[in-house]
């Protein structure tokens, strides 16, 4: 069987960031350590922190009823209320919010502030842009389908900036860029895709075409492995979504010649090269 794993599948540089983060606190701090919300999408990495004392706090709630202690903001980044939260007494923020999402909130900061309406173009429920809307300071609208867009009114003299979740399907954004060009307002668009979003699923797009079967690797609730599984399953019908090599082992390999494999942001090399070996000496 000839395998091609994507030279672009685990950890981008914002999650091996935040993720190498907790692993320094652990060593370094004598106080508890917290992250704002599971520190990447992965099941794995997360039981691995909390087997080492880690607790994840999920609510403004809980963490009022912190005292002391380290609090990481993971690299999705936090609103700027909650980012103002975290500076009070006894507690010690760690911010390893990616560079990429930090750089939107710079870009909505600013021209919210100067009166633009802000567009952000992403998933509502995702907790990137949950925190890119907590610094926007004035009208704002989150769009996910090109009919939401193609809904949106504006006054002739208003501006308006439009900006994407840095995990958005690239393809799908630019067709957002084509119909935001057609509106005849005063737009600024901001590719904030991030680069390595990008490679990945133009990396992945490129394998699934040519191989019999395609592998996804990552977590349920990771936002990039799922795009992931969508471009790649719509080229290559044999597109399967595991998180582990457990879930591998259910599915029918045995009359594959060619399998591709990549991996979402948040997957760990170790998963991706044990899956590789499974394939390779199993099939």
């Amino acid at each position: 069987m000839n395998v091609t794993v994507a030279s672009s599948a685990g950890f981008c540089f914002g999650v091996n960031k935040a993720v190498n983060t907790v692993y320094e606190q652990i060593e370094k701090s004598r106080l508890p350590v917290y992250t704002l919300g599971p520190i990447i999408h992965n099941a794995i990495v997360v039981k691995d922190l909390a087997e080492k004392g880690v607790k994840v706090i999920n609510s403004e709630e809980e963490l009022e009823d912190i005292k002391e202690g380290t609090v990481i903001i993971r690299s999705h980044g936090v609103s700027k209320n909650m980012r103002e939260k975290l500076n009070r007494e006894g507690i010690v923020c760690v911010d390893a919010t990616c560079p990429f999402v930090a750089k939107i909130h710079r870009i909505v900061e600013k021209d919210s502030s100067e009166g633009a309406v802000i567009i952000i173009v992403g998933d509502p429920d995702h907790p990137e842009v949950k925190g890119i809307k907590g610094w926007v300071n004035g009208p704002y609208h989150i769009i996910n389908s090109p009919e939401e867009a193609k809904r949106l009114k504006f006054e002739p003299d208003e501006k308006i900036t439009v900006v994407a979740q840095t995990t958005y399907n690239h393809q799908k954004f630019k067709e957002f860029v084509e119909i935001f060009k057609q509106m005849a307002y005063n737009i600024k668009v901001c590719s904030t895709v991030c680069s390595a979003t990008e490679e990945r699923q133009s990396e992945a797009l490129e394998i699934a075409q040519k191989v019999d079967a395609m592998i996804v690797i990552g977590d349920r609730h990771s936002s990039n492995s799922r795009k992931l599984y969508d471009i790649c399953k719509n080229r290559c019908k044999r597109t399967y979504f595991i998180e582990t090599i457990v879930d591998l082992k259910t599915q029918p390999f045995q009359s594959v010649s060619d399998v591709g494999i990549t991996a979402g942001a948040s997957t760990p090399k170790n998963i991706i090269e044990e899956v590789q070996n499974y394939v390779r000496n199993e099939f």
